[in-house]
């Protein structure tokens, strides 16, 4: 026995398998997603290797952790307080569901927990967008009590989401109104603009904004739309295939910025 084991995690999304001595102590890490085992200490190579080899799938690389980049030694100065990159999405309205539940009996559902489900689903499509240099915030807190649904980084741009909850309805889209059924129609599209104009401000970079539908039935644009996207949750996917305006470096830069709770108090 060589007196090391092995302890999954996961970081960012990413799972990890950790290579730990008896104290606790890391000598290595496993990336399933990368396919690269970091070794701290190349004393310990042959014994991590084995240690690892249960659980390592396909051709792997083995060397020192590669060097962080400016991006990523910004990320670890973060005080945990201050790092949006943990929020769930809703995060604010799981909160505020938390500390105040409502009355258990109602004669109209909780127009939170609609809110909540919207985002939920609009932001569990985005992270399925996670890798190939796609980064998504949740949750962004702004002055006011305002806050931005969703935030996504890549190499196609910047984009500010706002979920609308559609379940099983028909929306009809009528610059800048926003009906949702039956429902009274709303200006729903000068909110998004303004997110988005927001985010643009916070972040000195263009931010595109879009509407998310989450379970719509059917959509119906009747106008035309000015530089602004109106997609169902199932539609997000068609974002990670824009490409050809950020370097990946830039998208890491704009990724560390924004997810520095200090950088959105400026608004």
């Amino acid at each position: 026995m060589n007196g090391l084991r092995v302890v999954p995690a996961w970081r960012h999304g990413q799972e990890r398998l950790y290579v730990c001595l008896t104290d606790g102590r890391n000598v290595a890490w496993y990336d399933r997603d990368t396919g690269r085992v970091n070794l701290l200490s190349e004393d310990r190579r042959e014994d991590v290797l084995d240690t690892l080899a249960p659980f390592l799938t396909g051709p792997v690389t083995v060397g020192p952790p590669p060097v962080p980049t400016p991006a990523e030694l910004a990320r670890l100065t973060l005080h945990p307080d201050d790092d949006l990159a943990p929020n769930r999405p809703g995060e604010a309205l799981v909160v505020a569901l938390d500390r105040d539940p409502g009355p258990p009996h109602r004669l109209r559902p909780d127009p939170r927990r609609r809110a909540l489900a919207a985002e939920q689903a609009v932001g569990d499509a985005l992270d399925r967008m996670e890798g190939a240099g796609w980064h998504t915030l949740h949750s962004v807190p702004l002055p006011g009590g305002a806050r931005i649904h969703h935030l996504v980084i890549g190499p196609g741009g910047l984009f500010c989401v706002r979920a609308l909850h559609a379940r099983k309805q028909r929306v009809l889209v009528t610059d800048p109104m926003v009906t949702v059924g039956r429902r009274e129609a709303r200006p729903l599209l000068r909110q998004v603009r303004a997110d988005a104009d927001r985010a643009s401000y916070a972040l000195t970079a263009e931010v595109h904004p879009v509407l998310a539908l989450a379970g719509a039935a059917g959509l119906d644009v009747l106008s035309p739309l000015r530089d602004l996207r109106v997609l169902r949750d199932t539609e997000l996917s068609t974002l990670a295939r824009l490409g050809g305006v950020l370097k990946p470096a830039d998208a890491e830069a704009l990724h560390a910025m924004a997810r520095d709770r200090h950088t959105w108090l400026r608004l």
